[in-house]
């Protein structure tokens, strides 16, 4: 079954499988590329991935999905909208939905689609779960994570980013946060006690002209927003970075 509930009743292995979620494209294509039949427009991993598009993640195109007479549609409870999980499943298309708050729940949602769909667990998901799934280090550092200006947005709580820097012994200084993605003045980021302010390069593109002008107090950095928010492959490179 899915991370919902949703049992899986397809092929095994499953051969034609779409990816409506970039993190789950790459590491779908590091373990059977030739099984990878569609992606959307988001999924840049691996740069050489040639396979037919099929629209964005909040918009895709479910006739271009249809064509391709997918075994099973894979897709994410945040980044794909439930709207478009059920009308494929009226188009009598299967779908497999994933729900991930934490690293560890990445690397067992990763698991159980791989075992679900039949195919092979690749040695980088043993290694991302024995890197990220032990125990939590101490707190070194505080961090604040913008993901869009004008109107500023920020990580909140209950996500895999947030956990994700909690297990490099980070904290974020919006964790407890209501939302998982709040809105927030300017000021508040900077009046939040953070170290540093993270500024990734997605979804809003930071970049050295377009974002550390704007906290005149706290320092910033700018970070691969693939590392810091992508659930796949990019685990390990993640934790070889962090370590420096």
């Amino acid at each position: 079954m899915d991370d919902l509930g949703t049992p899986y009743d397809g092929p095994r292995p499953a051969t034609r499988v779409v990816s409506l979620v970039p993190s789950l494209t790459e590491a779908l294509v590091s373990v059977a590329a030739d099984r990878v039949v569609g992606a959307t427009d988001w999924c840049t991993h691996p740069a050489d991935l040639d396979v037919p598009r099929v629209r964005g993640t909040k918009n895709p195109d479910l006739a271009a999905i249809a064509a391709l007479a997918p075994d099973v549609v894979v897709a994410n409870k945040e980044e794909n909208r439930e709207l478009d999980v059920r009308r494929l499943r009226e188009r009598g298309i299967r779908v497999w939905v994933t729900d991930i708050e934490t690293v560890p729940q990445a690397v067992a949602s990763m698991e159980s689609l791989l075992d679900g769909l039949g195919w092979d667990r690749p040695e980088w998901l043993a290694e991302a779960r024995r890197l990220w799934c032990g125990s939590l280090p101490e707190v070194t550092r505080r961090v604040a994570v913008p993901i869009w200006r004008d109107p500023w947005m920020v990580v909140g709580s209950r996500t895999f980013t947030g956990d994700l820097l909690r297990r490099l012994g980070w904290e974020n200084v919006f964790g407890e946060h209501e939302e998982r993605y709040p809105h927030v003045e300017l000021a508040e980021i900077g009046d939040a006690g953070a170290d540093a302010v993270l500024l990734p390069d997605e979804p809003y593109v930071f970049t050295a002209e377009d974002g550390p002008e704007a906290f005149t107090r706290t320092p910033t950095e700018l970070v691969s927003g693939r590392l810091i928010t992508w659930y796949g492959p990019s685990l390990v490179e993640a934790h070889r970075c962090a370590a420096g």
